[in-house]
């Protein structure tokens, strides 16, 4: 079978930034590129901005460096690390880097802020047991080498819930460990260019509450989106000028079905649950 016909990516006007803020320096500053961030899969570079005595440390992921993708044709990875931005502001979470969209040394592209990790923060762990401890949360099975096998876990963590609430609605297809940013008390997830396709495609490490309730801060949540994702609203608006129609449209069924389970979603079957590498 061949592969779809990639469409072309549209031309994207990025909104006003408000003036003084981080989101005016990264989209207005000068970008500087200081090097590549090696393990990346599509080209990845570390640069600064400045502008008018401020400076700050970003990534810039230009639209020239992206894979194509057979299944994810539409528009470009840059678009989508936007749009996941913008439905994180639209949770009052924070959960993502400020991200905009601009033009750069290589052409338009992705730059967000760069984010220094806590190196001894543990969320992931596999631990020799058939059950986690309480603080943990069961992910599944893994093979360790030598036939045998340790249970995947990570931690109960109230900002890892909210990035698993979060992963759902963008229908994130790749949620590995090393997407995850601790920073003292703010979690972030990053990498977020392969989401919003119309089918479902959740692949995550975050499966530990599947099947439970969410939270009442989580279900608050999610009827804000419904809001704001409805004909007319400001994150409908948005998110047209980043994805397709079909896509926005299947975002708001995504959160009209969390809201009338009022549970976090299952594994489906139909395709790899966890992503590979898991790390």
């Amino acid at each position: 079978m061949s592969a779809p016909e990639r469409i072309p990516p549209r031309s994207v006007t990025p909104p006003e930034p408000p003036a003084g803020s981080l989101a005016e320096l990264l989209t207005e500053g000068e970008l500087t590129v200081r090097g590549r961030i090696r393990d990346a899969s599509n080209a990845a570079l570390y640069c600064t901005v400045a502008r008018d005595g401020r400076e700050a440390a970003c990534v810039y992921k230009p639209v020239a460096g992206e894979r194509p993708l057979w299944d994810f044709p539409d528009g470009t990875l840059a678009q989508r690390e936007v749009a996941a931005y913008e439905v994180s502001e639209a949770t009052g979470w924070g959960l993502v880097p400020v991200t905009v969209l601009r033009d750069g040394p290589y052409g338009e592209g992705m730059v967000q802020q760069w984010i220094e990790a806590a190196p001894d923060a543990e969320l992931l762990a596999l631990v020799d047991a058939e059950e986690p401890e309480p603080g943990w949360k069961a992910i599944g099975l893994a093979e360790v080498g030598d036939g045998r096998t340790a249970l995947l876990v990570h931690a109960d963590d109230p900002r890892l819930r909210r990035l698993a609430v979060l992963d759902a609605v963008i229908n994130n297809a790749d949620r590995k460990g090393g997407h995850l940013l601790p920073a003292g008390d703010r979690l972030y997830g990053i990498d977020h260019g392969v989401t919003f396709h119309a089918e479902d495609k959740l692949r995550t490490l975050l499966w530990g509450w599947a099947g439970e309730p969410l939270t009442e801060e989580a279900l608050a949540v999610l009827g804000g989106l419904r809001e704001a994702l409805a004909d007319g609203g400001s994150l409908a608006t948005r998110l047209g000028e980043l994805i397709t129609p079909a896509e926005t449209a299947a975002t708001r069924a995504r959160v009209e079905a969390l809201l009338a389970t009022g549970t976090h979603p299952e594994p489906g079957g139909e395709w790899p649950a966890i992503p590979w590498p898991p790390v």
